[in-house]
């Protein structure tokens, strides 16, 4: 073990400062080391979370480590060798595949340790795709964010128990509870977004692509009538935005322009900076991916409101959703499936929509809150420097309480300009 610290400068490095998982988990981890005393920096190129970043008490070092091409990385790795001498920085945590390349050399030269977390489910499609991924299984500590990557990591990239730490991300309690919810807050949502009346609303929050499954949605919906699972008025809520200069945003609405099942049912709400009271006004949220999610934090943060969640089985969902007691679980790219279990939470009286909303919160209480992912994190710094990040973090936590998070100690003008929709 290295000497022990006493008051830690953490680095975290990463592409950019935009809306994602990657980007969530940095701000978080930037509150946690400030909070429990320690100094956070994040070295990236910037993007519409640095404020939030500021506001959790990080340090924001402006760096692009987004090029992939060799000389960049070499450039970026002098750049960030430079950075942890200057800023004394004791550890670097990586949370991407070419700003890790960078950190890693960097951290050779400069003999500190790194800590990488396994994000993505990274494809290894072209030759040299598993050497270039694999550096983020090469940190002193490997964080996979469930254990669906955790099995992976240690079939593929031999990462053994001595290195492994599984730390799934977590759901904000605080910010996604519906007890802090108030209706007007989801009638403004549903006026903006043009809503009807009295529907019930089956939502998929993410990103317009193709492996979100919202092609797939449609289709499901297309089939629930015919079911027996539409006798409840119903409409279909896309909340994400399209990714630039991709068409299959306007495939969609095509597709729910021709078929008469659809036709003025489905809404495209693009991007929402409110996504707890867009969760709250749902009555099924759907996530029916069609590749595996490494973890999918929406499915959290769903249950989190009490929400009724169908998701498709496999990737980590199948450690997220509790079949049958906190949702639903069904076969990947199966759309009659996916009707009928629509249809089933459709028909639940309110007492057991209540009662699963409950024991769906429940369940994310006890395993998935960004807390016990800062809380853990931070033990794995104290591993390897020998602080007492998480103690002191701990200590934080029970002075002000558990929901008393300063970065949630704000106005509304505040949330609507620092909360985005992280999807």
């Amino acid at each position: 073990m290295d000497m022990p610290v006493a008051r830690p400068v953490i680095l975290q490095v990463l592409p950019a400062l935009d809306a994602g998982g990657i980007e969530q988990g940095t701000v978080d981890m930037a509150q946690a080391v400030t909070q429990a005393g320690g100094v956070a920096l994040a070295a990236c190129f910037g993007g519409r979370m640095l404020p939030r970043l500021t506001y959790a008490g990080g340090i924001h070092v402006p760096l692009d480590l987004r090029p992939k091409n060799p000389v960049s990385i070499l450039l970026n790795a002098r750049r960030l060798a430079r950075v942890i001498r200057e800023r004394g920085v004791h550890l670097v945590h990586a949370r991407s595949r070419a700003p890790g390349w960078s950190a890693a050399l960097a951290c050779r030269m400069t003999g500190v340790p790194l800590v990488t977390t396994w994000h993505g489910v990274y494809s290894e499609n072209v030759p040299g795709k598993r050497r270039y991924n694999a550096v983020m299984a090469s940190g002193r500590r490997v964080i996979a964010v469930s254990a669906f990557i955790a099995r992976r990591l240690a079939r593929d990239y031999r990462v053994g128990p001595d290195r492994l730490r599984v730390i799934p991300r977590g759901a904000d309690t605080a910010r996604f509870d519906p007890a802090t919810v108030r209706g007007p807050r989801m009638q403004a949502l549903a006026d903006q977004w043009g809503l009807p009346e009295g529907a019930a609303i089956v939502m998929l929050p993410g990103r317009l692509t193709r492996w979100k499954g919202q092609a797939l949605l449609l289709e499901a919906l297309t089939r629930l009538d015919a079911q027996g699972g539409g006798e409840r008025p119903w409409a279909c809520v896309f909340v994400g935005p399209a990714r630039r200069r991709d068409r299959f945003g306007d495939s969609l609405k095509q597709m729910a322009q021709a078929h008469p099942a659809l036709r003025g049912r489905v809404f495209f709400a693009g991007h929402c900076a409110d996504m707890p009271a867009a969760l709250a006004m749902a009555d099924v949220v759907v996530v029916p991916s069609l590749e595996p999610e490494p973890f999918g934090r929406v499915v959290v943060e769903a249950q989190a409101m009490g929400r009724p969640v169908v998701v498709a089985a496999h990737g980590a969902a199948m450690e997220t959703v509790v079949d049958g007691q906190t949702g639903l679980l069904v076969p990947p790219g199966d759309a009659d499936a996916l009707a009928a279990a629509i249809g089933t939470m459709l028909r639940l009286t309110p007492d057991e929509a209540t009662a699963l909303g409950a024991a769906a919160r429940a369940h994310v209480l006890a395993r998935y809150t960004t807390q016990a992912m800062q809380q853990a994190t931070l033990a794995v710094y104290d591993e390897i420097l020998g602080s007492s990040l998480a103690d002191w973090f701990a200590w934080q936590v029970a002075q002000v309480g558990p929901d008393a998070e300063p970065v949630h100690d704000m106005d509304p003008l505040q949330e609507a300009i620092l909360h985005t929709d992280a999807q």
